[in-house]
């Protein structure tokens, strides 16, 4: 039953929303540029990451995220809003004194433009080495009407004053090396030419260098366009401006049209130097930008990401556990499922790819190859357990990888559609996935060591006859009763096949034989596959392990041979 509301969705001709206005830009450029290197990154998980959960870190687990933040190769660091809240306060003043803050790590403080929360913050900051004090203020015509009901001279005001009195108390703390950024709030929503003059109103006051740069973050505080159109803004933004050579332009994109990561790296490209953002995107409503994501993207286009991403689960652990939040299973590169193929096609592409790699291993300038896997899962930490999972929908290959995978079984190609017809129809009737032991007993009940209606008790090879081939004396139970068969033949194998012709059980011809070793040392079995064709055209498999490779291969016969009985 579904239950309807009162108010549905408008249908036909929708009046109740407007299509976002286009940037004026027809000589655009950044559709054909390259994003060539890694941006400067600025995690904001301390701020816009803790504000977002349900529970808000504790100071202790604030200063365990800021530690994980440091290892990854954060160097720029949103330690909080140290105005807002005594706990704010607190963890930027344990970090100080407990003089946790590396030398090459710069902690950035997020301040209204507001002068009480101006001078708390710059008490915040006693002692601190080196910092980027942040200030902003809402442009956009929506804020400005609903939230302030003040003009564009008002607010803009409102960003000069503030900005004047950070530059009045910068000399306050002259032991700390102060950058400043300055945010005009939702600039994804605000006109580009007042976003760009209330900028340009700021950078009068503090007057920044070609070597003191002012940060100007331009945020999509909300997304309200498609990706192209935060690009143009950008591409806008950095032409007009009048000193572009003194400001890196920094990104701050969210996610509620779920294109935050498109926006970003449209944003590079159209001119932007530094991003924001949370690791795995955890935000305000549908998230801030995804910094592994994008990150790892570049990796996966041959670019330094210059963040430690190498071991992803050990950082998604930690981070589930200090947050409380959880990375989706499909989630791009860090979720549990990524990794995985459960189409038939899919799995048989990958087992290819991961088969010729392989045999590459040992050249280590290798490009990565292999079908459907964007990155390495190595390279971050993952391995390839997971990467074929066995469910109805799986095919030949998937199953053919996981028995080679775990269980050392390299079964002939002509084999795999047996048999993955056999573990699929088990998963299907058990509606369920299964896991590689499911999978190997499968495999193992169905083909292996199969005794019965046929089974071979004792076998006797004599010395070579004068042709050179030789004779077998073997005991046999078939359906129950005892025999004694003879033959020979180029081997023990066409010996005993002639053994069974002369015993009246032939209605077979053999087909193919294969065997491989498994394991090594003491430990090292016999694995032997042996294909035979009934007198009507029907093929059969079976298999044969044993720790000798004769007996492997006439165990691998009778398992045919009885699978032909049993069909």
């Amino acid at each position: 039953m579904f239950l309807v509301s009162v108010q549905s969705m408008q249908t036909g001709t929708i009046t109740k929303y407007n299509a976002f206005k286009q940037i004026d830009l027809p000589d655009r450029t950044w559709p054909s540029r390259v994003i060539e290197c890694a941006p400067t990154w600025a995690s904001v998980d301390l701020r816009d990451g803790n504000q977002a959960l349900a529970i808000p870190m504790t100071v202790d687990e604030k200063i365990e995220f800021f530690e994980l933040l440091v290892a990854l190769g954060f160097k720029e660091i949103e330690v909080g809003f140290p105005s807002a809240s005594d706990t704010e306060f607190n963890f930027i003043r344990r970090l100080v004194d407990e003089q946790r803050i590396p030398d090459d790590v710069t902690v950035q403080v997020l301040v209204q433009a507001r002068e009480h929360l101006i001078r708390r913050t710059f008490e915040s900051l006693t002692g601190v080495k080196s910092a980027i004090i942040h200030l902003y203020n809402s442009t956009s015509p929506l804020q400005r009407r609903v939230t302030f009901n003040k003009s564009k001279d008002a607010i803009k005001e409102i960003a000069v004053e503030g900005a004047g009195l950070i530059k009045e108390l910068v000399t306050s703390i002259p032991e700390t090396k102060i950058r400043l950024q300055y945010s005009p709030e939702s600039f994804s929503d605000t006109e580009v030419e007042y976003a760009l003059e209330v900028c340009e109103a700021v950078m009068e006051i503090w007057q920044p260098s070609q070597i003191n740069k002012i940060i100007l973050n331009l945020p999509a505080t909300v997304e309200v366009a498609t990706p192209n159109v935060h690009a143009d803004q950008i591409e806008w933004f950095c032409r007009n401006m009048k000193e572009r050579d003194k400001a890196i332009i920094s990104l701050h994109t969210h996610n509620d049209r779920g294109t935050g990561i498109a926006a970003t790296e449209l944003g590079l490209m159209a001119g932007a130097d530094r991003v924001e953002g949370t690791l795995f995107g955890n935000g305000e409503r549908t998230g801030n930008l995804d910094i592994v994501t994008v990150a790892l993207n570049l990796y996966t286009q041959g670019i330094d990401p210059l963040l430690d991403l190498s071991n992803l689960a050990s950082i998604r652990t930690s981070y589930e556990r200090i947050t409380g939040m959880n990375v989706h299973d499909r989630h791009p590169y860090a979720g549990d499922l990524v990794f995985t193929a459960f189409s038939g096609s899919h799995q048989d592409a990958i087992k290819k790819g991961m088969d010729i790699r392989a045999k590459e291993s040992a050249d280590e300038g290798a490009l990565w190859q292999v079908p459907y896997l964007l990155i390495d899962p190595q390279d971050i930490g993952r391995d390839y357990e997971a990467i074929i999972r066995i469910n109805s929908q799986s095919g030949k290959g998937g199953v053919a990888y996981i028995l080679e995978r775990d269980f050392g079984l390299d079964l002939p190609k002509p084999m795999h559609p047996q048999v993955g017809k056999v573990v699929n129809a088990a998963a299907d009737q058990n509606s369920r996935e299964l896991n590689s032991k499911e999978v190997y007993a499968i495999f193992k009940n169905a083909y292996v060591n199969i005794s019965n209606p046929l089974e071979m008790s004792t076998i006797e090879r004599e010395d070579p006859l004068k042709n050179g081939e030789v004779r077998v004396e073997a005991k046999i139970i078939y359906q129950g009763k005892q025999h004694t068969v003879t033959g020979q033949g180029n081997g023990p194998i066409s010996a005993f096949v002639n053994a069974l012709d002369q015993f009246g059980l032939k209605s077979f011809k053999l087909v193919d034989y294969r065997q491989h070793s498994i394991g090594s040392g003491s430990k090292t079995e016999a694995a032997a596959y042996i294909q035979i064709q009934k007198n009507d055209g029907g093929t059969h498999y079976g298999c044969g392990i044993d720790p000798n490779i004769e007996v492997a291969g006439l165990k691998a016969l009778i398992s045919a041979f009885n699978r032909m009985e049993k069909s």
